[in-house]
């Protein structure tokens, strides 16, 4: 481990930045930004919890659906970081640092049945959904257009990857009917 004491910059300080957006305007900003930073990793470490814990007949669907689920949501938290960083502000990334900025709520350690963990994700996912709406909307209020956009390209991963829960959570569609002879 270094022995290197040197700040460079505190956490929960933005510095001016080269992007010209006013650091008024870029300390909302990026605090928006460390919230739905917050929020993708609470989501994510839930998505892993049901990768691992995942049981039954359709096991290595959902294992697999999981696994592209958080890998989904663990892109647009790296692309979120980094624009923070771009304003000027340092990505909130401890642990209880990410709990406590978070929005919404881990489900916790127990493990239910799929159906039950699906339904806590879907609700998470659209918690998350009506967040990235509002830093989208701040973001374009204050001028800074580009972190609209991104917020919006990784909006569209999150709305998709919400649908496909939808999807699994519908009453099966297909009927064995009784055949009549």
């Amino acid at each position: 481990m270094s022995t290197q004491k040197t700040v460079r910059q505190q956490a929960d300080t933005v510095e001016e930045n080269r992007l010209r957006i006013e650091r008024e305007k870029a300390e909302q900003i990026v605090d928006a930004l460390n919230s739905e930073l917050s929020n993708s990793y609470v989501l994510y470490h839930q998505l892993k919890k049901h990768h691992w814990v995942v049981e039954g007949a359709e096991f290595r669907d959902l294992h697999i659906f999981f696994e592209e689920a958080y890998e989904h949501v663990e892109e647009g938290a790296d692309i979120i970081a980094e624009r923070a960083q771009a304003l000027g502000g340092v990505p909130v990334s401890g642990p209880s640092n990410l709990e406590d900025r978070a929005t919404v709520e881990f489900e916790g350690e127990d493990v239910y049945d799929i159906r039950t963990m699906m339904d806590n994700d879907l609700e998470m996912y659209g918690d998350i959904i009506e967040s990235m709406r509002g830093s989208i909307e701040l973001a374009d209020n204050l001028g800074d257009y580009a972190t609209a956009e991104i917020l919006r390209e990784i909006l569209v991963t999150v709305e998709e990857d919400a649908h496909h829960f939808e999807h699994y959570l519908e009453d099966e569609t297909l009927v064995l009917e009784e055949a009549t002879h």
